[in-house]
């Protein structure tokens, strides 16, 4: 794997701590835990494309109404959905 903001090949997998902001913006939320992707030659710690996009549509598709302002990356993608897809979503994927 390369790392996506050096371009060198020196990644790993880990777990971070990231903040995301509710589809409403009334509220951002710690989400512990992330799987992200870790650069030790330039010391980045970001998240792959799937990632954030499996957050971006759990948080679309969940009751945001009384979300805890901490939470693991499990607990958020383990909430019940309202929806069974992300129907705003008009990408190819």
């Amino acid at each position: 794997m390369i790392c996506e903001w050096c371009e060198e090949g020196i990644v790993a997998e880990s777990r971070d701590t990231v903040f995301w902001e509710l589809p409403d913006g009334k509220l951002s939320i710690e989400i512990n835990e992330t799987p992200s992707i870790y650069c030790q030659s330039c010391g980045m710690n970001y998240q792959s494309e799937e990632t954030v996009k499996a957050i971006e549509d759990q948080l679309y598709l969940i009751d945001t109404r009384n979300m805890e302002k901490k939470l693991s990356y499990g607990e958020l993608m383990s909430k019940p959905r309202l929806l069974k897809r992300n129907y705003f979503d008009f990408s190819n994927n």
